[in-house]
């Protein structure tokens, strides 16, 4: 590693870092568990290869899942490794510039928007499993196009979500570097202390944040166990459309965020969910032509409650624009989220997933949950306002649209006069 003006380094790297900082190529995905000392690995290749690029004006980023976390966990950090070649400091950007004239800068993934239209020299994705896949895919990728930047994402296990499906790509691709290092394996933390902590720990817990265990339900998940009954028993698989039974659709209506929407049939006691579509940033007018342009025959849609609020504008709701789209809705009467998501357990073991299809919605369901409050060391009692809630909001309210399985239809609620005809 570099070492500074006095010729002595900052940064000595554990056995286990060198053999990442030596790995690395243009693309790597690295699954570290909990002290390994991912953070202060990244914030010093970040520094280094700042340092040492010739390109003009070099730019790297460390990005976290919140902004706020990025300055908690690796400002300091960042303050401290880069002091022998930092030439000025900007706390409101968090934001060092270096003796070449590169800089390094913190962002969180909260705020995608901050990194738009910049360029990339390198950047570090920490806690990659916390992110929208989103933001690799529209925002940072591009940014690094230019300059053929690099990427390094790093993190521990969250259940079989969007880190995990890198992983594993990672692992068959030549041009990636991928790795796991497992507490049991890297000697960083003392086995004692690796035994007391696994009798104050879950079994689960345990394996996710020490083992760095993929299938180990995603801690302060909602339905973590339930997706992963539905994996061992094969409920998530190819599952084909049946022409002669009608389709129910259940949406969850974005105005700023994203639209879900989730297209169902009921066989018997089954539930097949044979297709999902999510976007964001259009009209009612595009959704309506999705369905549309499906082979299916509908027989209803499921929207939530608020969809028959009248917009101030235009004094019509969106039941009723969709109404004049060719949509007839059956609007969910209000309840509690806490009751919605009971429903959403006891209907899930009726389920069958076509995984393909709806392999991002499915991704929702394994990662909506709740958030962890440090300062109170608990969880919070309502649910984190995610890229997962659009998903698993309209799977809530389809699990309390669908009625009892004696019928395929779903609750009549036309004697409460919620029914749009």
């Amino acid at each position: 590693m570099l070492d500074g003006p006095s010729g002595k380094s900052l940064y000595n790297p554990r056995k286990h870092q060198w053999i990442v900082h030596d790995n690395l190529k243009r693309f790597s995905a690295l699954v570290c568990h909990r002290r390994f000392g991912k953070t202060v690995l990244a914030i010093n290749e970040l520094i280094e290869q700042a340092v040492q690029c010739t390109r003009p004006s070099p730019r790297y980023a460390y990005l976290a899942p919140l902004l706020k976390q990025a300055k908690s966990v690796a400002w300091d950090m960042l303050l401290h490794y880069s002091e022998p070649f930092r030439v000025d400091t900007n706390i409101a950007e968090l934001r060092v510039d270096l003796v070449n004239g590169s800089r390094v800068t913190l962002y969180g993934a909260d705020n995608p928007d901050a990194l738009r239209g910049i360029y990339l020299d390198g950047v570090v994705l920490d806690e990659y499993a916390d992110m929208a896949p989103s933001v690799w895919t529209q925002v940072v990728r591009p940014a690094l196009s230019d300059r053929k930047g690099w990427a390094v994402f790093i993190g521990t296990p969250k259940g079989a979500n969007a880190f995990y499906d890198l992983y594993t790509a990672a692992s068959a691709d030549p041009e990636w570097y991928a790795a796991m290092f497992k507490a049991s394996e890297t000697g960083v933390i003392d086995p004692s202390e690796l035994e007391a902590a696994k009798r104050d720990m879950s079994p689960e817990e345990f394996a996710q944040e020490f083992e760095c265990s993929f299938s180990a339900p995603n801690m302060g998940s909602y339905y973590g166990k339930e997706m992963g009954r539905l994996d061992e028993s094969k409920q998530i698989a190819r599952v084909v459309y049946e022409p002669r039974v009608p389709v129910w659709t259940a949406w969850d209506l974005g105005i700023d965020d994203a639209t879900a929407i989730w297209f169902v049939q009921q066989v018997g006691r089954e539930v097949r969910i044979i297709d999902y579509y999510e976007n964001s940033g259009e009209g009612l007018a595009h959704y309506a032509n999705v369905l549309k342009s499906k082979p299916y025959v509908y027989d209803g849609h499921l929207l939530p409650h608020d969809a028959e609020v009248k917009e101030l504008g235009t004094g019509t709701s969106r039941t009723e624009v969709l109404q004049s789209l060719g949509i007839r809705a059956t609007v969910v009467p209000v309840q509690r989220v806490e009751d919605g998501i009971n429903a959403v357990r006891l209907l899930l073991p009726r389920c069958w997933f076509d995984s393909e299809k709806c392999a991002k919605g499915i991704k929702a369901l394994r990662e909506y949950q709740r958030e962890w409050v440090d300062k109170l060391g608990t969880w919070r009692a309502s649910p984190r306002h995610d890229w997962a809630s659009h998903g698993a909001d309209a799977f809530r309210y389809l699990a309390l649209g669908l009625k009892p399985p004696a019928s395929t239809k779903p609750l009549d609620y036309s004697k409460m006069n919620k029914r749009i005809v």
